[in-house]
């Protein structure tokens, strides 16, 4: 008889999460990928993976995540709301803990686990996100990891706004026109999000006890944690950071799932999915196209073109030049017009 194992699929906003588990809660198989927007291709790349560790195994299979309920629709595969997955997950596992952080791609949630149970989460805005700190590690020519290495060596905080990556850009590019160092910048901007994930979502609500740190951003990157254990005075014994804090909602989805009768092989799943296009799995509206043909395209240009402020060479130009300059977050704009 196949052993029967949970599985778990965390499909966020930027990445694809696996845990596969024995009846113990023993990992058994786990991956973790970023997906680029081409769900389906990662998702069959980790289930691929997967059915190479497992054999022939049949699972009981759970998915989660902003990424994952068309999917799950779409194969005909019970959906477990993320949040509930990563509480369900710290209660099992974790019971001592009070408080639970996690920073994914594009969302930041903070639990209050203490009676009653309270669960707070960001909107629509990345803001003190995962994908928030990527988009200012490209303002610093690295990527997360780099802005870590960097953040070792800070000696000074900047105040940085993390509340969107405009105004975050704001306060960042003066600073680099300042030749202000990058580890200074580095440890600012990871300031900035737990600024943001306290104020945001905390919302003066008190951070105490044992706090749990978890998601991909606080689990790769060791800076953004320290971060946060002195922004909040936080203790070794007060700290709970797991091995797994990147799984924790794909734990939660596998544990979860011990509940559903039905079992599938990976096999089936594969099948399933490779009958899927990729756009089936993105929620979208089809909109009319800009240009229905090229006369459309042509009537649009010829009306654009009438309104052209107007050019001289300046080789030829004779008398003062008045300039103006524009010196923006990203870039840099400059004309110089007569009179």
């Amino acid at each position: 008889m196949l052993q029967s194992l949970w599985g778990g699929l965390d499909i966020g906003s930027t990445t694809v999460k696996m845990v596969i588990v024995d009846d113990q809660l023993n990992i058994i198989f786990s991956q973790y990928l970023r997906h680029g927007a081409e769900i389906k291709k990662t998702v069959e790349q980790v289930l691929k993976e997967a059915k190479q560790k497992i054999k022939g195994s049949a699972i009981k299979l759970q998915i989660a995540g902003s990424g994952g309920l068309l999917l799950a629709e779409q194969l005909d595969v019970t959906f477990i709301q993320e949040v509930i997955a990563g509480t369900k997950a710290v209660e099992r596992l974790f019971p001592e803990t009070d408080v639970a952080i996690e920073l994914g791609g594009e969302d930041a949630k903070i639990t209050f686990f203490n009676t009653p149970m309270e669960q707070r989460m960001n909107g629509v805005c990345a803001g003190g996100t995962g994908a928030f700190i990527d988009q200012m590690a490209i303002l610093l020519n690295t990527d997360a990891a780099g802005l870590n290495e960097m953040a070792k060596a800070h000696k000074t905080i900047h105040p940085i706004a993390s509340r969107c990556g405009v105004f975050a850009k704001t306060d960042l590019q003066p600073l680099l026109n300042e030749g202000v160092p990058k580890q200074d910048l580095a440890a600012s901007i990871f300031q900035a999000v737990v600024n943001q994930t306290i104020s945001g979502l905390a919302c003066g609500k008190a951070i105490t006890g044992k706090v749990a740190f978890l998601g991909g951003p606080l689990y790769f990157l060791s800076e953004l944690r320290e971060r946060f254990y002195q922004t909040l005075g936080l203790k070794e014994d007060d700290i709970v950071a797991p091995e797994f804090a990147h799984y924790m909602v794909a734990l939660g989805c596998a544990i979860e799932a011990a509940k559903l009768e039905q079992s599938m092989t990976l096999d089936e799943l594969l099948n399933r999915l490779s009958a899927l296009d990729e756009v089936h799995l993105l929620e979208s509206v089809n909109l009319r196209p800009l240009f229905a043909n090229e006369n459309e395209f042509e009537v649009f240009s010829a009306r654009h073109k009438q309104h052209k402020a107007k050019r001289k060479d300046i080789r030829t130009h004779q008398g003062p030049i008045f300039v103006g300059i524009d010196a923006g977050s990203t870039t840099t704009k400059l004309v110089g017009i007569d009179s």
